[in-house]
């Protein structure tokens, strides 16, 4: 099972970016929200033992600025994800050493959320002209993200 079901994902790529996705590019875009949400949780991890703590806190988590304010946006579309899908996702990857505090548990749907919305606006911002996401735009999106988060 996605992280976040096409019918969703569909809807919070038309309300952020005007984009309408193809089903079979969806696997695709949850692929790279899935890693760079576990990305930034083993980052997380690394930033608890630091701080010598054995539970992954909020702010343990690498969220910058622009992702933070990019958070307000996502809110602003309304759009709720199911925590129990992220939850489900991240029970079927290596097991973090530290658990997550249950506010940053929460919290996962807003990440997840941001991700997408992020990688919808990379895609318009590099194409302003683009209504479907091409394979090849989707890829770019993801480099993107991988170079800045």
């Amino acid at each position: 099972m996605a992280i976040v079901g096409f019918g969703k994902l569909e809807t919070l790529f038309r309300k952020a970016a005007g984009l309408d996705i193809d089903k079979n590019k969806a696997k695709a875009i949850t692929d790279i929200v899935e890693k760079k949400l576990y990305d930034l949780l083993l980052i997380g991890e690394r930033n608890a033992k630091y701080n010598g703590r054995d539970v992954i806190w909020e702010c343990d988590v690498p969220l910058t600025k622009g992702f933070l304010e990019t958070i307000q946006k996502f809110k602003e579309l309304e759009e709720q994800l199911e925590l129990q899908d992220i939850l489900d996702f991240l029970a079927t990857q290596p097991p973090l050493k530290y658990p997550l505090e249950a506010e940053l548990e929460n919290k996962l749907p807003e990440i997840v959320g941001t991700l997408l919305f992020i990688i919808a606006r990379i895609i318009k911002t590099v194409d302003e002209g683009c209504r479907q996401p091409s394979t090849e735009d989707i890829e770019r999106a993801g480099k993107i993200l991988d170079l800045t988060m």
